[in-house]
């Protein structure tokens, strides 16, 4: 799976409704959509101007939900796994 279509997905899951779960790892309807529309914007940058963009993204979705004091579960995996994939393509791209 490439980094848009990771991105896409992260976007999918976190447009759906929070379950009973999701609210007490300590997400909330905001914090849901300001994760999800920081996504979208990554991987709207990486659809127009192209994958080569990836290297201006800086993403501390981590220190957010830190902050927000999210715990660890689905969503929190699947924010985590978009920024690992970033930082990884990123790196890639920087070491070219």
């Amino acid at each position: 799976m490439d980094l848009r279509e990771s991105l896409g997905k992260a976007v999918v899951a976190l447009k759906a409704p929070l379950g009973s779960a999701d609210r007490e790892q300590g997400w909330t309807d905001e914090l849901r959509r300001e994760i999800q529309e920081e996504i979208s914007v990554s991987r709207s940058l990486l659809r127009r101007p192209g994958p080569w963009a990836v290297s201006y993204l800086h993403p501390r979705l981590d220190e957010w939900m830190a902050r927000e004091g999210v715990q660890p579960g689905r969503l929190r995996d699947v924010v985590m796994d978009v920024q690992t994939l970033i930082i990884g393509a990123r790196d890639a791209a920087r070491s070219r």
